[in-house]
């Protein structure tokens, strides 16, 4: 189960990740915002968030740039969101830091690229090792 969730500003790229996800016949849980009028980001990376942290399946969070979402979603102590603009980024993401929540950009990144660092972001495996102390300090933080 993947779960997403966008702004007005990651609207539309998110319908295009929702047919590539279901063509994948990858399940997955939108939650929200269902249209292009103006919202708050923050009341979507929370609803994510929370879902993300009870169910322990990853998330994916689009708003204009990825920026705000991933501020956002970082705020959640066990939330390792990360704004990714390509495949090496997301590559990166889940093997050194054991990113649970990936954020994309709609008007920064197009449909091809956005569906190539979600396959990578879904199937990249964390490497542990030296990283796991990392992570337990930045979880640490306060």
């Amino acid at each position: 189960m993947i779960y997403i969730a966008c702004d007005h500003g990651g609207f539309e790229l998110k319908k295009k990740i929702l047919k590539h996800l279901q063509a994948k016949k990858i399940a997955c849980n939108d939650l929200g915002t269902y249209s292009s009028e103006p919202v708050d980001y923050p009341d979507f990376a929370q609803k994510l968030c929370r879902k993300v942290l009870q169910t322990r399946c990853k998330g994916i969070l689009i708003c204009g740039t990825g920026i705000g979402m991933s501020m956002a979603a970082n705020r959640f102590k066990g939330i390792r969101a990360a704004c990714c603009t390509n495949e090496y980024m997301a590559r990166m993401a889940i093997r050194h830091n054991n990113a649970n929540v990936l954020c994309l950009g709609g008007r920064v990144i197009g449909e091809d690229v956005a569906k190539e660092i979600i396959d990578v972001f879904l199937s990249a495996k964390f490497e542990g090792g030296r990283h796991i102390k990392r992570i337990v300090k930045f979880d640490g933080f306060e």
